[in-house]
């Protein structure tokens, strides 16, 4: 169980000081968060739960949080992000969270594009993003991470075979500590992406700690749907596929290996 006033002694100084909500049961943490944002709850608000019975991945997808198994949490940012360097946003909590990981196991994360965590072949946590436009900035943007740490077991009809940080590890590691290494983390991405050169530099990072994002065949699902060979991000953090038909820049949308597909 997490120890919030713990967490937040460790968080001081941070964005986050004052604005953690815990929730033993919630319905999802982005939905919680996305209806505090239109009620004007503050840059650094975080929403964290031990359980969520109504979770979500990308394209509505349904993310499984068993209690007390996993990390599910969502942050409310208010940061003046023009549209372009919004796209960037799944980007860099991929970053952080592969950082975090790393940092309190030593397990390396691999990142498929946009907004998957993989160790091998298997997924271990995934990260939505949701976002209001005004007057062509982000009046608002939240970032929901789940990370898959305690599960045993999952369910073989995944599109994605899934794992655990406990069972690549190779021990039982704590939620608490993993919850405060990513969200440090997500402050200083979150952050350099105010910075245009920094931000400019993170697709070229993400390209560094990705297999996905070049050199290999994938197929494309969603609005831009195609089969192809990645051939690296584009300064927004679109991902261009080579494709029978020329290169195509995929905004939307997620990819597999054809094996998976």
């Amino acid at each position: 169980m997490y120890d919030p006033d713990a967490l937040q002694s460790a968080l001081a100084g941070t964005i986050y000081s004052g604005k953690l909500h815990f929730f033993t049961t919630i319905d999802s943490t982005n939905t919680q968060a996305m209806a505090a944002a239109r009620a004007g709850a503050p840059h650094g608000s975080v929403y964290f739960a031990d359980e969520q019975t109504a979770g979500r991945g990308r394209g509505d997808h349904r993310w499984e949080s068993e209690s007390g198994a996993g990390l599910y949490v969502s942050v409310l940012l208010r940061l003046p992000l023009a549209a372009a360097p919004l796209s960037l946003l799944p980007l860099a909590a991929g970053l952080a969270a592969a950082d975090a990981i790393h940092a309190v196991t030593g397990t390396t994360i691999d990142l498929r594009w946009p907004n998957d965590l993989l160790i091998g072949e298997r997924k271990t946590g995934g990260i939505l993003v949701e976002s209001k436009i005004e007057d062509g900035a982000a009046a608002f943007a939240v970032i929901g991470i789940g990370i898959n740490v305690h599960q045993r077991s999952f369910d073989p009809a995944l599109s994605t075979p899934g794992t655990s940080i406990d069972l690549e590890a190779g021990r039982a590691v704590s939620r608490q500590r993993l919850l405060a290494a990513l969200l440090e983390s997500l402050e200083r991405e979150a952050l350099a992406l105010l910075d245009g050169e920094a931000a400019k530099k993170l697709a070229a990072r993400v390209a560094e700690r990705s297999t996905w994002v070049s050199g290999r065949q994938v197929v494309v699902h969603g609005p831009q749907a195609c089969k192809g060979m990645t051939a690296g991000l584009d300064q927004n953090g679109f991902l261009r596929v080579q494709t029978a038909h020329g290169l195509v820049t995929v905004q939307t949308g997620g990819i597999r290996a054809p094996e998976m597909d």
